[in-house]
């Protein structure tokens, strides 16, 4: 497998994580997590560390997608991910299922008499 697939496939969990938390943190239709850390209201405000967090959900978000895009890029041609079964299809030849072509006779089971 190439090293930067699995660079920027470490680098998509990793963001993918930090963007789960990110939207945790903001504020819903109600007061969400947020206004829980006493900390960052202080030091930024309210108003203030929903922007800042509305904006690292943005930037999240492109980066996972421009990594999920050029992580696609990097298996190229001869990667494992491509399988051409193009020639097994276009060889098969039909072949008929062995059946037999009259039913074959069998005795009916054996069944009790109720006595």
């Amino acid at each position: 497998m190439n090293w930067l697939f699995v660079t920027l496939t470490v680098l998509i969990v990793i963001a993918a994580v930090l963007l789960v938390l990110v939207v945790l943190l903001q504020n819903g239709k109600g007061d969400g997590m947020a206004s829980n850390f006493v900390a960052a209201n202080n030091v930024l405000g309210v108003r203030q560390a929903a922007n800042e967090l509305e904006k690292a959900t943005w930037y999240l978000v492109s980066f996972i997608l421009i990594a999920a895009i050029a992580s696609s890029f990097t298996l190229g041609n001869g990667g494992s991910a491509a399988v051409d079964i193009t020639d097994q299809v276009e060889n098969v030849t039909e072949q008929q299922p062995a059946f037999p072509s009259a039913p074959v006779s069998q005795e009916a089971p054996a069944t009790e008499s109720a006595e």
